[in-house]
């Protein structure tokens, strides 16, 4: 069971920019191979941080004009989002530890 929720180009803005909290976005497609290797990382710390942070997760094959919006050209990459503006970013698929400490100050 997954701890990620699936957001489109549709639901960005009410699921991401205007959340009360911290929303860490996974920018992923399904034929990328370290994308699938980064996501239960992402599960773990969802589940592990809830309390502080929402983590979600946008196919940018199914969702161009979001990722074209945030210049997403490598995958997989992890956006932290506070107060509607990016404050964080992260490219390729790190182990959970780089990541923790990457965005800690959200963790």
């Amino acid at each position: 069971m997954s701890n990620t929720k699936e957001v489109t180009d549709a639901s960005f803005e009410a699921d991401v920019i205007n959340a009360s909290k911290p929303v860490m976005v996974d920018f992923w497609a399904e034929w990328c191979g370290p994308c699938r290797k980064l996501s239960p990382i992402l599960d773990d710390i969802a589940s592990e941080h809830s309390e502080k942070i929402d983590v979600v997760k946008l196919n940018v094959d199914d969702n161009p004009a979001t990722a074209a919006k945030y210049g997403i050209t490598s995958i997989p990459a992890v956006y932290v989002f506070s107060g509607g503006e990016v404050a964080a970013t992260s490219i390729g698929a790190k182990p959970k530890q780089v990541l923790e400490q990457e965005f800690g100050q959200f963790l």
